[in-house]
This record gives structure tokens, sequence and C-alpha cells, in this order.
């Protein structure tokens, strides 16, 4: 299978790497929502968040919030971060590995989110409850 990110990892294709270890990498988006925008990917292929591991998922999150504040200490404009995850394509995966966006926000820098009509109509608690218990078994 071509990914790009494992080409990456394994060397085969650049990257303006901010970190590197055994089991995680990070690096700049090339096609930067605002100038800082990186990448959080662990080297095990993987499509999906829930196919990993606990340990893997830890170190990806915990890398998530130690690059972060390393960008909030930059000096380069961050007010705000977005962490992004597009966890399947129905999300807008574009690349079939899972990877985190870390993406430095400031006011007026044209990224947004658009929610769907009908979004500020909220449900009554009933059906909020009803929800929760379907998640909360298959939870189990």
């Amino acid at each position: 299978m071509d990914c790009v990110f494992c080409e990456i990892a394994r060397g085969e294709s650049p990257a303006s790497f901010v970190y590197r270890d055994d089991a995680m990498l990070a690096f700049m988006d090339i096609q930067p929502v605002n100038r800082g925008h990186l990448l959080v990917v662990p080297r095990i292929h993987r499509m999906l968040m829930h196919e990993y591991d606990d340990v893997t998922l830890h170190r990806t999150w915990q890398l998530v919030g130690r690059l972060a504040l390393a960008l909030r200490h930059s000096g380069l404009p961050v007010e705000g971060i977005n962490i992004l995850v597009a966890d399947g394509e129905a999300a807008f995966q574009d690349v079939p590995h899972f990877h985190v966006h870390v993406i430095p926000r400031n006011p007026g820098d044209g990224f947004g989110l658009t929610f769907p009509p009908g979004y500020e109509d909220m449900p009554p608690r009933p059906e909020l409850d009803a929800v929760a218990a379907t998640v909360r078994t298959a939870l189990g």
C-alpha cells in the first residue's frame, strides 16, 4: 500500500521534521492552514484512531500537547490552536494513515467550521440521554 506518511517515516519522502522518535513523528503540513501547521503521526501504519493501542494513543496526544505549547512559545503568531483529527473518509481524512493536525489560529485567518442547518436547535434532554445510553452500552 502506498502511504505518504509511511514513506516519510522510512525516509523515502521528504518532510520538515519538528520531532522524531522510535514511535512518533511531527512535521510541517505541506498545505498549511496557517504558518506553523503541524502533523503528528505514529510511525506504525493504521488508518483509524481506534486501530491503535493505548500506549501509541497516549504518546500521540502527549506529543500533540507538547507541540501546541511549543507553537505558543515559538514566536509565530498564535492566538489559539485547533487540534483536528479527520478519522475516516466521511470526516475528510485524505491520507489513509491516522494523524493529528495542530493548527495555529489567529482572528480573521479565514479558516473555520461550518455547522449544518438546525445546529442552533438543541435536542431535548431525553434524546441526549438516549444517545448517551447507546454510546455507554457500546463502551462496555
